[in-house]
C-alpha cells in the first residue's frame, strides 16, 4: 500500500488493522484466547486502569484479536474508532446506554428490524428510555417527534425486512437542527454499498452476524464512532461531558476528542454491562470481512435477478425491492447504494398468511430460518416468526404483514435460487 494514497475498499477489507504477529510471524490474525493479560509493572497496570494508556487488561474490555476487527470496521466505515461486542442488539444497548439518562427520549423510524422494535418498545423502558416513533418516508413526522427530551435519532440505511432506502442526508439535517446525533444501523447495506458517515450519520451500528461476517457461523455487533458530534454541547450528554467518577473525574469528551463516544461505550458500558465478543468469533468475522466486496456484489446481482423474476410471477401480489426501476425508493438507492440494493427484500404472495406459510414450508435449496446475510439463500415468513410478537398493525407498519415473505439472497447460482422459488410458489 502506498503511503501517499488512501487504500481502496478491498485493500482495507484485507489489511486494515492487521499485521503479521510480531512473536510468531503468523500472517493471519491469531486468536488470542485468553481471559487476561500480564502487566509490565505496577505503574503500567495503573496507567491502563486510569485510561492514561491504551492496552489490554481483560478480554471483556479489550482483546488483540477483537482490536483488529474494530480497526478494520472503523476504516471501512470511515470512522475514528469502533467497539465490537457480542451482537447487534448489544451494540444498540451500549450506544443508547452511553447517550441516554432515565426519562430521556429518542426518535426511531418504524421501518426497522422487528427485534429492534421490540427492544425499543419494551426492554428499553425498564431503563426509563422512551422511544417516539416516526416514518422514514415522512421527514415531517421525524420533525414532529422531536422534543426537548430527544437525545438521538435512529434509522436503518436499508430497512429490514422491507429493504427500503432511508434518505440519510435529509434525516441528518433534522438531527443537526435538533442538536442530537444520528445513529444509523448499516447492517443490510454494509460499508461496501453505503457509508452513512459520508451522508451525515454520527454513529454507525452493525450486526456483524449478518453480511459483514457473511457465513452464518458467528455472532457479533459493532459501534462505529464517526467523531463528528459535539458531546459537550449544552451539557446534554453528561456521560461524555461531565467528570466521570469511575476514572477520577476525567471528562471523556474533553480527554479523548473524536474517539470519545467509542471509548465511553467501552470503558463504561462494556465494562459494566459485559456483552463481550469472544476472540474466536472476532477471528471468524475478520475472515468473512476479507471477502465482503466479492460477496456483496454477488448478493446484489443475484437479488436483482430474483426480484425481476418475482415481479412477473402470477402468484406474487407485490414486490418491495429498491433495485427495481419502478420502486418508490429507486432514486434513493441509486444515490446511497449505487452498487446494488442489497440482498434482503420482501414480497407478498396472493393468499395471505396461509400462502406465505406454505411457500416457506416447501423450499428445498433455500433455508427457512431466522437470520440473514449468509452465503446461503434464506427465507422466512416474518408475521409468524421474527415479527410475531408485534400486533398486526405494527407488523404492517414495519413491512411484515401477513402475506409478506422475506428473502435473503445468497451467492449460489441465481438459476437454482429461482428454480427453488418457482416450485415452492407452485404449491400454493
Amino acid at each position: 500500500m502506498s503511503k501517499d494514497n488512501t487504500p481502496g475498499f478491498d485493500t482495507l477489507a484485507v489489511h486494515a488493522g492487521a499485521q503479521p504477529d510480531p512473536a510468531t510471524g503468523a500472517r493471519a490474525t491469531p486468536i488470542f484466547q485468553t481471559t487476561a493479560f500480564v502487566f509490565e509493572d505496577v505503574d503500567h497496570a495503573a496507567s491502563l486502569f486510569g485510561l492514561q494508556a491504551f492496552g489490554n487488561i481483560y478480554t471483556r474490555i479489550t482483546n488483540p484479536t477483537t482490536a483488529v476487527l474494530e480497526t478494520k470496521v472503523a476504516a471501512l466505515e470511515g470512522g475514528t474508532a469502533a467497539l465490537a461486542v457480542a451482537s447487534g442488539h448489544a451494540a444498540q444497548l451500549l450506544a443508547f446506554h452511553t447517550i441516554l439518562e432515565p426519562g430521556d427520549e429518542f426518535v426511531a423510524v418504524r421501518q426497522l428490524y422487528g427485534g429492534s422494535i421490540n427492544q425499543f418498545n419494551h426492554s428499553f423502558k425498564k431503563f426509563d428510555w422512551q422511544v417516539v416513533w416516526a416514518d422514514a418516508d415522512d421527514m415531517e413526522s421525524i420533525e414532529r417527534a422531536i422534543s426537548p427530551k430527544t437525545k438521538a435519532i435512529f434509522i436503518e440505511s436499508l430497512s429490514n425486512p422491507g429493504g427500503g432506502v432511508t434518505d440519510i442526508e435529509a434525516v441528518s439535517r433534522i438531527a443537526r437542527r435538533a442538536g442530537v446525533p444520528l445513529i444509523c444501523d448499516n447492517t443490510l447495506a454494509t460499508p461496501y454499498l453505503c457509508r452513512p458517515i459520508e451522508h451525515g450519520a454520527d454513529i454507525v451500528l452493525h450486526s456483524l452476524t449478518k453480511f459483514m461476517g457473511g457465513h452464518g457461523n458467528s455472532m457479533g455487533g459493532v459501534i462505529v464512532d464517526a467523531g463528528t458530534f459535539n458531546w459537550s454541547r449544552e451539557g446534554r450528554y453528561p456521560t461524555l461531558s461531565e467528570p466521570c467518577e469511575s476514572y477520577h473525574g476525567i471528562k471523556l469528551h474533553e480527554t479523548f476528542g473524536n474517539m470519545a463516544f467509542a471509548i465511553a461505550c467501552r470503558v463504561l458500558g462494556l465494562r459494566d454491562l459485559g456483552p463481550a465478543l469472544s476472540p474466536q468469533n472476532s477471528f471468524l468475522l475478520l475472515t468473512g470481512i476479507e471477502t465482503l466486496s466479492l460477496r456483496m456484489q454477488r448478493h446484489c446481482d443475484n437479488s436483482l435477478a430474483v426480484a425481476e423474476y418475482l415481479n412477473n410471477h402470477d402468484k406474487v401480489a407485490w414486490i418491495n425491492y429498491a433495485g427495481l426501476s419502478g420502486h418508490r425508493h429507486h432514486n434513493l438507492q441509486q444515490k446511497y447504494s449505487p452498487k446494488g440494493a442489497g440482498a434482503v427484500f420482501t414480497f407478498g404472495v396472493k393468499g395471505g398468511y396461509d400462502a406465505g406459510v406454505k411457500v416457506v414450508s416447501n423450499v428445498n435449496l433455500l433455508s427457512h430460518l431466522a437470520n440473514l446475510g449468509d452465503t446461503r439463500s434464506l427465507i422466512i415468513h416474518p408475521a409468524s416468526t421474527t415479527h410475531r410478537q408485534l400486533p398486526e398493525p405494527q407488523q404492517i407498519a414495519a413491512g411484515a404483514g401477513p402475506d409478506v415473505i422475506r428473502l435473503s439472497i445468497g451467492i449460489e447460482n441465481k438459476e437454482d435460487i429461482i428454480a427453488d422459488l418457482e416450485q415452492a410458489l407452485n404449491t400454493i
